[in-house]
């Protein structure tokens, strides 16, 4: 991601994770109760801010915690405003132009960052992405996971593939890049429905790509069933395999995630993610080695 920001904008971008500043039809009733099997109470939104706040003193907030990761002055740093937790377009639409504008209006803000689901895009929502992008770029992450609608039920994801297909499509019809979430370890799920979403990815062109790996968090629907965690080898080598079926002009965004430490309950493995990106690195470079090797003539 560094190198597509680069080329793109001309300077490294620092991520800034903001509240969604709403809730998920997946848990006011209207398409289910609780979320996702996986998802926390916080909606994937433990590092954000307080939602009480402004998003201009959220972003300040934010800027101050990635404050160390900074390698510039943090006062002429640009940022990526990341509407992150829960569904940030399940809201009143003015309570969105409210939000989105002012994350646009902040003068160290160079991408407006939404994720939300594949069925939360009504036409009035598209038509404020696409106003809000004649000020600042607009990416837009949608939560697919998978696109067997067999797995989709076992998690509660609460919408059909097709209305992912759709999404993306409409999103590019307006000018707006998409970022594909997908989760590796999914209950239930084997390498070839793995796969198989990777091709889907492939097939809307999806601009950019978030692997992660499944965390069972303290809380969550899934910390209550059998389920067993993949193990980190068993996780890179599915992880380098969607890597090697993605179509390469893709952006890979994340190679794994983040589950809150306090929250997390397996696989502990996943909380050292210094160590883990070690490891894919480490084997990425193993396998280029093996692959390269395999095409030498004797």
């Amino acid at each position: 991601m560094d190198v597509y920001n680069r080329e793109t904008f001309g300077r490294k971008l620092y991520k800034l994770s903001l509240p969604g500043g709403t809730t998920c039809p997946n848990r006011d009733g209207t398409k289910g109760f609780g979320g996702c099997i996986f998802c926390s109470a916080g909606g994937s939104g433990e590092f954000t801010p307080d939602a009480a706040l402004s998003v201009t003193e959220q972003l300040e907030r934010a800027k101050q915690r990635v404050r160390q990761k900074i390698r510039e002055d943090a006062q002429t740093a640009q940022f990526i405003a990341y509407f992150q937790s829960f569904t940030a377009t399940y809201a009143p639409i003015e309570t969105q132009r409210a939000r989105f504008f002012e994350a646009a209006a902040w003068p160290q803000t160079a991408v407006v960052d939404v994720a939300t689901r594949p069925d939360c895009l009504p036409p009035q929502v598209l038509a404020l992405l696409r106003e809000l992008r004649q000020i600042k770029p607009v990416w837009v992450e949608l939560g697919l996971q998978t696109a067997n609608d067999d797995t989709a039920v076992r998690i509660g994801r609460g919408y059909e593939t097709r209305e992912y297909v759709e999404a993306v499509k409409a999103l590019h019809e307006i000018g707006v890049p998409v970022i594909t979430h997908v989760i590796l370890g999914l209950p239930g799920e084997t390498r070839k429905d793995v796969l198989r979403t990777i091709e889907t990815v492939n097939e809307v062109a999806s601009d950019g790509v978030k692997l992660q790996l499944l965390h069972v968090l303290r809380g969550t629907a899934l910390a209550e069933t059998a389920y067993t965690p993949m193990d980190m080898d068993a996780y890179i080598d599915l992880l380098l395999d969607c890597i090697a079926h993605l179509d390469m002009r893709i952006v890979v965004h994340r190679l794994t995630g983040d589950g809150d430490k306090r929250l997390l309950l397996s696989p502990l493995w996943s909380a050292d993610k210094k160590r883990v990106l070690n490891a894919v690195h480490r084997a990425m470079r193993e396998r280029a080695v093996v692959q390269g090797s395999a095409c030498k003539k004797p």
